[in-house]
């Protein structure tokens, strides 16, 4: 990609981030972005196809860059279920900030969704008979939804003590897998 390209995508995805750390993203218009962004519409849709598209490309390059935290490491996180709690934690604890912005509001829920399923995908390629084990399946869900909403609804709480909590939790269910 060329440096005008670049410059321009970062510009867009700049302007959208501030946007959005203040409304919805169905509240964001392409004219106001554009206009935060100083381009015009024109240069905003030969990139993306309209603002959902580029809230949807971020979250996923958000989530994308948490898993490969754990997928790029020699580390077999994969055997251990405390340690992949941990590790999956502190790489969201970091991207803390990029995750209040794209997943508020409405959008709460859907990164919980978007982990498990991407999760659920790498752990399915690495163990293919958990993906037809309806225990599994569900043990799976219980243990990313239940981790998830447990680190969102006790934020009150020390986030090195919090996540030390839900891994030694995932933990206790290592039995079960």
């Amino acid at each position: 990609m060329d440096i005008r390209k670049q410059s321009t995508q970062a510009a867009i995805r700049k302007a959208f981030l501030s946007l959005r750390a203040k409304k919805a993203v169905e509240k964001i218009t392409v004219k106001e972005l554009c206009n935060l962004a100083q381009i015009n519409k024109s240069t905003f849709y030969s990139h993306y196809q309209d603002i959902y598209d580029l809230s949807e490309q971020l979250q996923t390059e958000t989530i994308n860059f948490i898993l490969s935290t754990i997928t790029s490491t020699q580390e077999d996180y994969w055997a251990d279920p405390e340690r992949l709690t941990l590790a999956l934690f502190e790489a969201m604890s970091t991207h803390y900030t990029m995750i209040e912005t794209l997943f508020s509001g409405k959008e709460r829920g859907y990164l919980a969704d978007r982990i498990e399923d991407s999760l659920k995908e790498l752990l399915y390629r690495r163990y293919p008979h958990y993906s037809t084990d309806p225990a599994k399946q569900i043990l799976l869900t219980f243990s990313i939804q239940g981790g998830y909403h447990a680190y969102q609804k006790n934020q009150s709480i020390d986030r090195h003590t919090l996540i030390n909590h839900i891994g030694t939790i995932s933990q206790q269910l290592k039995p079960l897998y």
